[in-house]
């Protein structure tokens, strides 16, 4: 067998396994003291009052949202460039997404053009830190402090990543972050909300639990979306190891930067000065004059044992639930022109410098061919 070097895999070792045991045995398996552990552990590492745990990164987008009476008739600006679950917690709410197109060097949604958009229906912006590189939280925060709009964060892909000091998850009225097995810390399956408003905490809480504000007694429409025990306890081992494995994967950003910036047709992400790139993703742009298009090099990657993948093939937008509900295809020029160049190379912690070497001696081979 070749080498093989997958574009995602998750770190677990000897210590989530002992945690999961340590919940088997206790016999409670349900959501109970060991995700009060995670929450309160989650809270103090983002440096907000409240974590909200629950069973998905989407549960958090949505109930995120539903928690701050986002609702029928509201407008929220977010960016099309990014995962669906994104836009789809908007219309889960009945509100609707607008879109903003995104700054090409980031990816990032764009300040200056979600300023052109407000109206009187639009009521919050939804920034998503992708890739793990933070949104430029600064110019997002005026604008949504001089328009009176709610400001949230989608940092599903950004766990222990910092805008100017400050991480992502702490900066907006509230954030949602993703646990998923590829994310830089995973719980298997779940998501947590972090605030540190009391009432989005408060209605957080019964939102994800049936609307309970204690056993069989109900005080809204709510659901079952609680993160399990078990999937804290994997939380809590993969928390204590989240700096470790962020450090594993900026170094090998670097790595990855110092050999393709020598490769013409190819470009490295680029990171905001003001920024902590946690890479999620290492996501290059395939520029018209490599030798091979993107799909040609998806296939010679596979070819020689490397993963990777396409995050994003098309806008939200142009997704077919989104043609359904009327958006114009041809909105954002930006989101789609990154659609069509961005490709993600592996990066994650289980690289090593010798993977890297291989990858960019791979990327080079085909201007030598």
């Amino acid at each position: 067998m070749g080498r093989k070097i997958p574009i995602a895999k998750p770190i677990l070792g000897e210590e989530e396994y002992k945690a999961v045991r340590r919940v088997l045995e206790s016999g409670y398996l349900a959501h109970g003291p060991e995700v009060e552990a995670f929450e309160k552990e989650f809270a103090e590492y983002i440096g907000v009052k409240h974590a909200v745990a629950v069973a998905n990164g989407t549960a958090a987008l949505d109930i995120m949202l539903k928690a701050a009476r986002i609702g029928p008739g509201d407008e929220v600006i977010t960016t099309p460039f990014t995962f669906i679950a994104s836009a789809n917690s908007i219309l889960y709410q009945g509100a609707k997404p607008v879109f903003a197109d995104i700054d090409l060097k980031t990816y990032n949604i764009d300040p200056e053009k979600v300023l052109e958009l407000i109206n009187n229906k639009t009521k919050a912006i939804l920034a998503v830190h992708l890739y793990g590189q933070p949104a430029d939280m600064k110019a997002l925060r005026e604008i949504a402090e001089d328009h009176g709009l709610l400001l949230f964060e989608d940092s599903a892909q950004a766990h222990g990543a910092e805008y100017m000091g400050e991480k992502a998850g702490s900066m907006g009225v509230a954030g949602a972050f993703s646990f998923y097995p590829t994310k830089n810390m995973t719980t298997g399956e779940g998501g947590i909300i972090t605030t540190n408003d009391e009432e989005i905490a408060y209605r957080a809480r019964l939102l994800r639990n049936h609307g309970q504000t204690k056993k069989y007694l109900h005080e809204e429409l709510g659901w079952n979306l609680r993160m399990t025990s078990i999937a804290a306890a994997i939380g809590r081992v993969q928390l204590r190891r989240l700096e470790e494995f962020n450090e594993a994967r900026r170094r090998n950003a670097d790595l990855l930067t110092r050999g393709i910036r020598r490769i013409p047709g190819l470009q490295p992400p680029y990171t905001d000065p003001r920024v902590k790139h946690v890479y999620h993703q290492y996501v290059i742009w395939v520029g018209d004059d490599y030798p091979l298009t993107r799909d040609q090099l998806i296939e010679y990657l596979s070819r020689h044992g490397i993963g990777s993948a396409v995050h994003y093939p098309m806008p939200v937008f142009q997704q077919p639930l989104y043609k359904k509900l009327g958006y114009p295809q041809d909105i954002c020029p930006n989101a789609i022109e990154a659609s069509r160049h961005v490709l993600s190379l592996p990066v994650h912690p289980a690289v090593t410098q010798e993977d890297i070497e291989y990858i960019i001696n791979v990327l080079r081979k085909p201007l030598e061919e």
